[in-house]
């Protein structure tokens, strides 16, 4: 299995943190953000290499922090939020150039925190057998489900219903962005994306995907921090800060930029 941090985004809801730093180089607890997600890959014991992707805005910035790592860098060559190929695009630009089309695929978002165990997850979608996979949240606020995808699940978790960011939706069951492509399912990102669909948000190609083919939720009630914005940011940051055993603190203070 191969892991795919998507790291393409210019978030612009952050700036000016972002203007010159990417978001998931933000510090949470003291790192940078992403490296909580690879200690959690390392951990997960099943993925053979991992592979980033970005802009070429912020590529410099990322090979400097893959130095020293088994880490390769993709950069996708856009240079702002308008010329952006959006999350599956630069899934798909990864692949091609990556060459690792022919592998199980475990894509995560690089801002997107969590605190389950990959390796459960794996397990799960390897039981499975011949579908792909993302993880499910139940959310504490239901009115906030418009904001994500929603899901619906069948007795045997497979994704019966999907709608990204529904006025008003069916379950309070969002997915996350942390996805595991079964190798048989990657060709059809090609053709998904050459009739024309949306390359954003990266919940959609699932929202096409499970009409087509098994499609299944990984339940986990374990913290989830999707950061969009700087009340989450500041929320995140405060959780990874008590976990590393340092100080909370009232406002986000990025001390801590990778340069």
């Amino acid at each position: 299995m191969k892991a795919l941090l998507l790291a393409g985004g210019y978030a612009t809801r952050l700036r000016p943190l972002t203007e010159k730093t990417a978001k998931p180089l933000l510090p949470a607890g003291g790192r940078p953000m992403v490296d909580w997600i690879v200690d959690r890959l390392v951990e997960a014991g099943d993925v053979d290499e991992i592979h980033l992707v970005t802009n070429a805005v912020y590529a410099g910035d990322f090979e400097r922090w893959a130095e020293g790592r088994t880490i390769t860098v993709w950069n996708d060559g856009t240079r702002s939020n308008e010329d952006r190929l959006g999350a599956l695009g630069d899934v798909a630009f990864a692949i091609e150039r990556g060459g690792f089309g022919g592998d199980d695929l475990f894509v995560i978002a690089a801002d997107n925190l969590f605190e389950f165990s990959l390796r459960d997850y794996i397990a799960f979608f390897s039981a499975k057998g011949d579908g792909s996979a993302v993880a499910a949240h139940r959310l504490a606020d239901p009115s906030l489900a418009r904001l994500y995808g929603v899901i619906e699940l069948d007795d045997d978790d497979r994704i019966v219903g999907f709608e990204e960011k529904p006025e008003r939706p069916r379950s309070d069951l969002v997915a996350t962005a942390t996805y595991i492509y079964h190798r048989k399912h990657l060709p059809s990102l090609a053709r998904y994306l050459a009739d024309g669909n949306p390359p954003d948000p990266p919940g959609q190609f699932l929202v096409w995907l499970h009409q087509r083919e098994p499609v299944y939720g990984f339940r986990f009630d374990e913290s989830w921090f999707d950061i969009g914005d700087p009340e989450q940011l500041l929320e995140a940051d405060n959780r990874y800060r008590e976990r590393a055993g340092l100080p909370t603190r009232s406002e986000y203070s990025p001390d801590l930029l990778t340069k």
